[in-house]
């Protein structure tokens, strides 16, 4: 399974996932919501019109805000 993580530059909760999920050695596509057209909005549709990141979009079309690397780990292994 893969996913994209939706973030911006300047949000520390991102910079520490991406990290993380770096260190467990966890592959993924990095979208900057302040930078590519369209992503807020894809953002808030899974956020109740919040534009929280960092939001996880996985293939299987499920999304996870904020979540810890534990979570993700254990999503990817599902």
């Amino acid at each position: 399974m893969t996913f994209i993580m939706y973030t911006t530059q300047w949000c520390g909760y991102c910079k520490r996932l991406k990290r993380d999920l770096n260190d467990a050695g966890v592959h993924f596509e990095e979208v900057d919501i302040e930078v590519v057209a369209d992503a807020a909005e894809k953002v808030a549709q899974v956020n109740g019109g919040n534009h929280t990141v960092p939001t996880l979009l996985f293939s299987d079309g499920t999304a996870m805000t904020n979540p810890s690397v534990a979570k993700v780990l254990e999503k990817l292994n599902a």
